[in-house]
């Protein structure tokens, strides 16, 4: 180790890396030569010994590596302070009470403004590490202009990888205004011409986030979105690897925004030397880019794919002609015209794989391409795929009056009933019954003989109680049977494979990481330290919001730190800010928080309301008040509370009670941080307190406070000042006071949603002591913003679908099973912020128990 050989001393620091976790008695021996050589002359000596004690992972080291750490933290040489800004993080993970300790955050945060490009990357990358692996995952570094701008000058002169680490950083930064967004805009674009497809990923991903805050009918952000097309459609002259890798996030940048990429449909034409990983992904962008302006190229190339010798892609490539007929509708007709014709290549799995979207096409287009009916019939005896075969049978059932010969086709498949998939038996069924429900005369033999199969002869419970149904429906009212059997089928809707809003935001925030290939948020495939960070992009400001609100992101709720002091340390004295407009309403989609484009149902007042013509739902439910403040620890003050919403505005129910014999005045009121950033919107209004006197109040809440989580999570510290003292209490949030107005889901985005949270999330608890019917119940949660999206009866249960969200833009699905005449009842809830699920059930309780 004492040696002058540099290649020689680097070997003995390698092996003095692998072997000291094994022997770390021997290892601190080494610790005076680490020492000495972090003073050496050469800079590369100095590097390579601080390098290797922050790799030594042994405790008893650490403590001798803070001396030199410190010292090359300030090196002259820019190689030895790049070293050491990498050691801060290595040695955070060791012992991070020790690196705070110490100061080293502060140093490395002094680093940002080194005259070094590198040494500026590297601290950039340690304070990003430090920060992941913070249990809080509240920024270490506070990004600011100043800041901002010398992230952006260090990034022009740094190596490749030190601009992924600045722009990863520079994505984390929120513009004050819009003129500041256009200049980072401004700076960062050049980046895009980079070779490295990290640093053209990572440059597209700020920008996309940048966007956001632009208005979108501006001519800057019109010229963005023009220099933006261009590296993209280079990365994928790149390998087959970075092309995969790079179609993942054109994906997820297509469905954001696909005016980028509307004049670049050529560049996703598959080659024929594309692996087949490529060939899909450039086939699902082909069809989210298809319109009328460039549906004939498409339909073409599509139909010169389906005679591929690839099974799979000729499979995906007729699916996406029916996926065009159904995105555009004046190609219809020509998408059609091409299925068509593919049917008469004979090709089995081709015919097969046309018939299952030609019934979705005879979905979205009612009595529009029936004649091409007979041309199927022709080849049913060469479907032998499930899928293939109920798709068939539908169509022969839906359109059964026109095909004479339909009783005789169905009953081709019925010989071999008990051999066919579930899918197929159930689909034969339904169809037999609406064969009968068209031509009774004719096919009653028909109905019973499947009825009897189904009924009788089969194991699936599915087929029989579909059987039963029919069977029950068909013998007592045939009327109806034909209502529900022959009703009116809500048409398709296009794009159902979508990624829902608010996890597209979230996926957009990680472009150029795992999470964009995979299209999950991390938390779906990473566990430890940084899984529960949530990003989300920022609120679109300008002419882009339709609605004219301002969209809030969620909020995220760090983690509880020292109270006590932010309570002591409240200015009560200082006047109270204005109260903000009316709490803007949002389109955000589910659970995650974020702005997003879906629609959320209207709420209603209830069936009663509707029917009666009520102009005022009825009040949502509060709890009584309870005492907050005894007399005895407020100096002869108590005070008396609830918490209560009334057309959606949150307030604060307060009882004033002087039980002093001196009159109190000069009344202020200040909340500590919370979990859900409740403030109080107004001053308090109590005047004078005279002796005996009790006065009430009603104080005026917002959620646009300062956020900390606290345990439990709604509790709130408050702290009430007059001219006697400072007095502070605790009191408990009740949840539904922060149910907002528009928590109504669609059925669509409720089905998709609950199945895209994980199983994990899902808890459920028992309520007891019911009384109300399930109606009843669904009456009740709809006036405290819990509103029911189906209600289904299932083995004799009761369940209803509800959703509502927090005024922190949290989601939460819920279901309810009811035994009708049992007490009990269970509740299911899912969302993805599971620490609020016991709130919500202690609300949802406490709704249903009030008279």
């Amino acid at each position: 180790m004492q040696t002058d050989n540099l290649e020689l001393k680097k070997l003995v620091y390698l092996y003095l890396m692998n072997y000291a976790k094994s022997q770390p008695d021997m290892a601190i021996m080494a610790v005076n030569t680490f020492v000495k050589d972090c003073e050496d002359p050469n800079p590369l000596i100095r590097a390579l010994a601080v390098r290797t004690m922050g790799c030594i992972r042994v405790d008893k080291i650490t403590e001798y590596l803070c001396e030199p750490l410190r010292k090359c933290l300030k090196d002259e040489d820019p190689y030895v302070r790049k070293t050491a800004a990498v050691c801060v993080a290595k040695l955070y993970d060791i012992s991070s009470g020790l690196v705070e300790d110490q100061g080293f955050l502060d140093q490395l945060k002094d680093l940002l403004s080194d005259s070094n490009p590198m040494v500026v990357a590297n601290a950039v990358a340690a304070l990003s590490e430090i920060n992941e692996s913070s249990p809080t995952g509240s920024p270490l570094v506070e990004l600011n202009t100043n800041t901002i701008n010398k992230l952006l000058t260090a990034l022009n002169e740094c190596t490749e990888w030190g601009q992924v680490f600045i722009l990863d950083s520079l994505s984390n930064y929120s513009p004050k205004d819009e003129r500041e967004a256009q200049s980072i805009c401004e700076r960062i674009t050049p980046r895009l011409a980079h070779a490295n497809a990290a640093v053209v990923l990572s440059a597209v991903k700020v920008l996309m986030k940048m966007m956001e805050i632009l208005a979108g009918d501006t001519e800057f952000c019109g010229t963005l979105s023009k220099k933006l097309a261009p590296p993209l459609v280079t990365l994928l002259s790149s390998e087959p690897e970075v092309q995969y890798v790079a179609l993942r996030n054109i994906n997820l940048i297509v469905q954001k925004r696909p005016d980028i990429l509307k004049h670049e449909m050529k560049v996703f034409f598959v080659k024929y030397n594309d692996p087949i990983y490529v060939k899909l992904e450039k086939l699902d962008i082909m069809i989210r880019l298809a319109s009328q302006a460039n549906i004939a190229q498409v339909l073409s190339e599509l139909k010169e794919y389906a005679t591929e010798v690839d099974v799979d892609f000729v499979r995906k490539a007729v699916r996406a002609i029916g996926r065009c007929a159904i995105k555009v509708e004046p190609s219809a007709e020509r998408c059609v015209s091409t299925l068509l014709d593919l049917i008469q290549t004979k090709v089995n799995y081709v015919v097969q794989e046309a018939i299952v979207v030609i019934k979705d096409i005879f979905r979205k287009y009612p009595n529009k391409y029936e004649s091409i009916i007979s041309t199927l019939c022709e080849n049913l005896d060469t479907l032998d795929e499930p899928e293939a075969r109920a798709s068939m049978i539908w169509i022969i059932g839906e359109y059964a009056e026109r095909i004479d010969n339909a009783d005789e086709l169905l009953d081709s498949f019925l010989e071999g009933f008990a051999d066919e998939n579930a899918q197929v038996q159930l689909q034969l069924l339904t169809a037999v019954v609406k064969l009968f429900l068209k031509r009774p005369a004719h096919t009653q033999a028909l109905v019973q003989h499947v009825l009897s199969l189904a009924t009788q002869d089969s194991d699936n419970p599915d087929l029989r109680d579909r059987g039963f149904i029919y069977w029950r429906l068909l013998s007592t009212d045939p009327a109806a049977a034909k209502e529900v059997v022959l009703a009116d089928k809500p048409l398709i809707s296009e794009e159902t494979d979508l990624l829902e809003p608010t996890l597209l935001d979230e996926l957009i925030c990680h472009i150029s990481s795992l999470a964009s290939v995979y299209h999950k948020p991390p938390t779906a495939f990473v566990e430890g330290r940084s899984a529960g960070i949530r990003k989300s992009l920022p609120a679109r400001q300008g002419s882009a919001d339709e609605t004219g609100t301002v969209q809030p992101e969620a909020t995220v709720i760090p983690n509880q730190e020292s109270l006590i002091g932010d309570l002591l340390s409240m200015d009560i004295g200082s006047t109270m800010p204005p109260a903000p407009a009316t709490q803007p309403t949002s389109n955000v989609d589910l659970l995650l928080g974020g702005p997003g484009d879906i629609s959320v149902a209207p709420t209603t007042t209830g069936l009663l309301g509707d029917i009666f013509s009520l102009q005022t739902a009825p009040a949502m439910y509060s709890p009584p008040k309870v005492c907050w403040l005894p007399a005895e620890k407020g100096k002869g003050l108590e005070i008396w509370g609830t918490f209560s919403r009334r057309s959606g505005q949150m307030s604060m129910d307060l009882s004033f009670t002087n039980k002093a014999m001196q009159a109190m005045s000069g009344f202020a009121i200040q909340f500590n941080k919370n979990s859900f950033g409740v403030a109080p919107a107004a001053p308090l209004s109590v005047g004078v307190l005279q002796p005996g006197q009790t006065l009430e109040t009603n104080l005026p809440l917002n959620t646009s406070g300062p956020v900390q989580r606290m345990e439990p999570l709604n509790n709130l510290q408050v702290a009430v000042k007059n001219n006697v003292d400072v007095f502070y209490y605790a009191c408990a949030i009740p949840l539904q006071t922060l149910f907002c107005e528009d928590g109504q889901l669609e059925k669509r985005f409720f089905l998709t949603t609950w199945k895209d949270i994980p199983a994990a999330n899902e808890v459920q608890y028992t309520i007891n002591d019911l009384k109300l019917s399930s109606d009843q119940i669904s009456a009740k949660m709809s006036h405290n913003n819990i509103f029911t999206i189906a209600k289904r009866t299932v083995e004799g249960q009761d369940m209803l679908y509800q959703s509502l969200k927090s005024t922190n833009n949290i989601w939460v699905l819920l279901e309810l099973k009811i035994q009708p005449g049992s007490p009990t009842a269970t509740l299911s809830l899912k969302t993805r912020s599971v620490e609020i699920s016991p709130f919500i059930y202690q609300a949802y309780d406490a709704i249903l128990k009030t008279p």
